[in-house]
């Protein structure tokens, strides 16, 4: 890419952006929590101060741990239990990407999380997509248009992946772009939801999983060669089979070479990998070398409320901590929408359109 002087915050924030990895329920408002909390009944929450709240999720979600980064869904899942409760994260959801400068957003979210008040799976999905079209709509209307669909994610410990694979398949005209399976990684291989994944394919149906974040190669090569994934979440330990030799030149195995080679994106969420344990710091993130190395590699949220984040807030922290330029922000935005589960002409039109137009106005090269 073409060395640039350091991106201003100014420039980042109105880049426009491609969000691939974004956790509806890690990304709720701190106010939306407390006031649903409090309207539900629900008093498990360790604060109702909204701001003490943000902090508290921020401190929980930095414990190094996946396990322990996961527990602090607990609190946003119980205030997502309702019809009105799902549209109304949705919707804010949609507000809150497109005020930051998502053009375009996946957000995924795990059905079966939600149907403690009697929902259905199919209400917990038209809530959520309901939700998501309102937001559509308002962020239009104020001049910041957002694209947004969603991914049905199982739970790798559970064992409704196949009844999700067919939920995601029935509302791929809605709005539902794909499938995910989520969870902790370690002790559930994705090879346990087998029959949901052969499904999809005969389907045609696009689906990512989540690999080689809390585990490692094993997990990514799974998710791959059998399973079939589309794309990876994370994938940041595809590292471990990168080797630089004495003369500092990388060293791809035979993994890291496939992946690289068959052009898989990589969802990589770099504070979030921080919080967990799976990188030190945006500057030793292995996304700079894996870019610099032409991976597909892409920037994302994954929890913006565990996190404290966003795309804007990721991009800036790559630019001021690894030294991305403008030209770098453009590339992973662009792997970004190429990477979609959208249809191609929507892609192109999106990249041609308005990504290559909004950062040729930054001063971004091609």
């Amino acid at each position: 890419m073409a060395g640039t002087a350091a991106v201003a915050p100014t420039i980042v924030a109105r880049a426009p952006k491609a969000l691939l990895h974004d956790h509806l329920d890690g990304g709720l408002r701190p106010s939306t929590i407390v006031e649903l909390a409090e309207a539900a009944g629900y008093t498990g929450l360790p604060t109702t101060d909204a701001v003490a709240l943000g902090q508290w999720f921020r401190d929980s979600a930095d414990s190094g741990s996946l396990e322990r980064y996961l527990e602090t869904f607990s609190h946003t899942v119980a205030v997502m239990q309702t019809r009105e409760q799902l549209a109304r994260v949705a919707r804010e959801c949609a507000l809150d990407l497109a005020a930051d400068g998502v053009v375009y957003a996946e957000s995924r979210f795990a059905p079966e999380q939600h149907l403690a008040g009697g929902l259905t799976l199919e209400e917990v999905v038209d809530a959520v997509l309901t939700g998501f079209r309102e937001g559509e709509q308002e962020a239009a209307a104020a001049g910041t248009p957002i694209r947004m669909r969603t991914l049905l994610t199982a739970m790798r410990h559970a064992a409704r992946s196949r009844e999700i694979a067919e939920l995601a398949v029935r509302y791929r005209d809605e709005g539902v772009g794909g499938f995910d399976i989520a969870g902790a990684e370690a002790g559930f291989p994705p090879t346990r939801h087998l029959d949901a994944f052969e499904y999809l394919r005969r389907e045609n149906a696009h689906f990512t999983i989540h690999a080689g974040e809390g585990f490692g190669l094993p997990s990514i090569w799974e998710a791959i060669q059998w399973c079939g994934a589309d794309r990876l979440g994370h994938g940041v330990r595809i590292v471990d089979d990168i080797a630089t030799g004495d003369d500092g030149i990388p060293a791809l195995g035979r993994l890291a070479a496939y992946v690289r080679d068959m052009r898989i994106p990589l969802e990589m969420c770099p504070s979030s990998n921080i919080q967990t344990g799976a990188a030190r710091s945006v500057a030793e993130h292995p996304i700079t070398m894996l870019k610099r190395l032409r991976f597909r590699v892409t920037v994302n949220t994954d929890n913006r409320l565990m996190s404290g984040t966003s795309m804007s807030r990721e991009m800036q922290l790559l630019v001021d901590e690894a030294g991305w330029t403008i030209d770098d922000l453009r590339w992973a935005t662009i792997n970004a929408m190429k990477s979609a589960f959208l249809p191609f002409d929507e892609r192109l039109t999106i990249i041609e359109h308005v990504v290559k137009p909004g950062y040729a106005a930054l001063g971004a090269h091609g």
